[in-house]
């Protein structure tokens, strides 16, 4: 697997998912940019909205598309997450940015979540996310690389 060329990328709520979900196609890929990529330069980053995202997803009864995980083991799970990410702050520059993107990019229902990571990256100089679901960002083309956790 190769790492992104950058030398700063946010990690989707997806590949969180993928990283704690042994089940999932790409859940080796998805340890592997955790542990790997860091020891490569590559600083790896999160966000408030990315680990709301995966605390949502993981509690979730599997029935309803989660993982129906504990409360008690997402937390634990984000707080590990948070040992190894760098959290970015999602201020009134961030909301400023989010309004920008919106006026400028085709965006409703849930993909505003999506235009909100990618305004937080964008205030603090982040232009690369690593996704599963490189659809949900081509929007943003223009602002940011998109890179798809592939093998």
């Amino acid at each position: 697997m190769t790492t992104p060329a950058a030398d700063r990328a946010v990690l989707d709520t997806n590949v969180l998912l993928a990283a704690t979900d042994e089940g999932r196609d790409e859940h080796e890929r998805a340890v592997a940019s955790l542990n790997i990529w860091p020891g490569s330069g590559l600083v790896l980053y999160t966000s408030g909205q990315i680990m709301r995202e995966y605390l949502a997803v993981a509690t979730r009864p599997a029935t309803q598309n989660g993982l129906g995980m504990a409360r008690s083991v997402a937390v634990a799970n984000v707080r590990a997450l948070r040992k190894r990410l760098h959290l970015l702050v999602e201020d009134e520059k961030v909301s400023d940015r989010l309004l920008e993107l919106l006026d400028a990019v085709e965006c409703t229902g849930k993909q505003v979540h999506d235009a909100n990571v990618i305004a937080t990256m964008l205030v603090h100089g982040i232009d690369t996310v690593v996704t599963i679901n490189v659809g949900d960002f081509a929007r943003f083309g223009e602002q940011i690389h998109v890179v798809g956790l592939s093998p």
